[in-house]
């Protein structure tokens, strides 16, 4: 495994992957990985001839300044976890080298960024866009693989692929969990040990609401959910929303769409965590 930091001479490594005709797949990180991540690494590793994983730690989608000097960074640990997970090239660049001058690019996603993130996080679905774009064009990837836990940044990335026209297949990969249900995340981290266990009650409560949907209609599960969170010790609801999984727009009735997603942030303390459960 070879880390890079410049995007010159990770093109360079590529180039000569391409000229041999190898497929070239990518995972974009942040860092602090977690098994989520290196699950999105194998399933890389096993389906291209080569796996690009970034590791930059993007500020233009921080509207929190405290969030981006909060945010955990292990690039020793990280490096060793993708080493035992077949990574080929690690690409782990500075600010400088990602932004050499200030990206003003403004994309437009129609209602996509409208809501629940979008809502909450002005402007980080910008900064999104703007440092996944930079990274296509820097690795230049026939695949690239996300996670469904960031439920909206998928639709986000999709979006924004095909409005760019980039020939890249976007790979959607399932949830990964710890044992009790927690969505893996690098926030996870930042719980103390009484808050890890109060955190279980977010992937607990949607759980149940899943099997309370044959009971309840769409208004009434969501309230279910968000008075079951708040009274939950330690647990306060920022939003929980059942959207069509296709436009992320709230839905009224079960029967609105064939693709039915719940998606919530919740802060355990301070620490802000999202989930998602599939209804239908």
């Amino acid at each position: 495994m070879e880390i890079i930091s410049t995007i010159r001479e990770l093109q360079e490594r590529l180039n000569t992957r391409k000229r041999e005709n190898k497929i070239i797949g990518f995972v974009p990180t942040m860092g602090a990985l977690h098994q989520g991540h290196i699950e999105l690494v194998k399933r890389c590793v096993a389906e291209n001839d080569t796996c690009v994983v970034s590791i930059f730690v993007n500020p233009t989608q921080f509207n929190d300044k405290n969030d981006l000097l909060k945010y955990p960074r292990t690039p020793d640990a990280d490096c060793e976890l993708l080493a035992g997970a077949g990574c080929n090239y690690v690409f782990s660049p500075s600010v400088e080298e990602m932004y050499p001058e200030p990206d003003s690019r403004q994309f437009e996603f129609g209602t996509l960024d409208k809501v629940m993130e979008g809502l909450f996080r002005p402007g980080h679905f910008n900064g999104v866009a703007q440092i996944v774009s930079k990274l296509f064009d820097a690795v230049r990837p026939d695949k690239a693989y996300f996670g469904e836990k960031d439920f909206q940044q998928l639709a986000i990335i999709r979006e924004m692929t095909r409005k760019m026209n980039y020939p890249i297949e976007i790979i959607p990969c399932p949830i990964v969990r710890e044992p009790d249900g927690l969505a893996m995340s690098s926030r996870n981290t930042r719980l103390n040990n009484e808050q890890r266990k109060e955190a279980v009650e977010i992937s607990g409560i949607l759980h149940k609401s899943k099997k309370l949907k044959e009971q309840l209609n769409v208004e009434e599960l969501k309230q279910w959910v968000i008075t079951s969170i708040n009274e939950s010790p330690g647990l306060k609801i920022e939003y929980f929303d059942v959207v069509n999984g296709y436009t992320l727009q709230s839905i009224s009735s079960w029967e609105d769409s064939d693709s039915i997603v719940g998606c919530a942030a919740v802060f355990c303390g301070n620490v802000r965590l999202i989930d998602n459960i599939q209804y239908g």
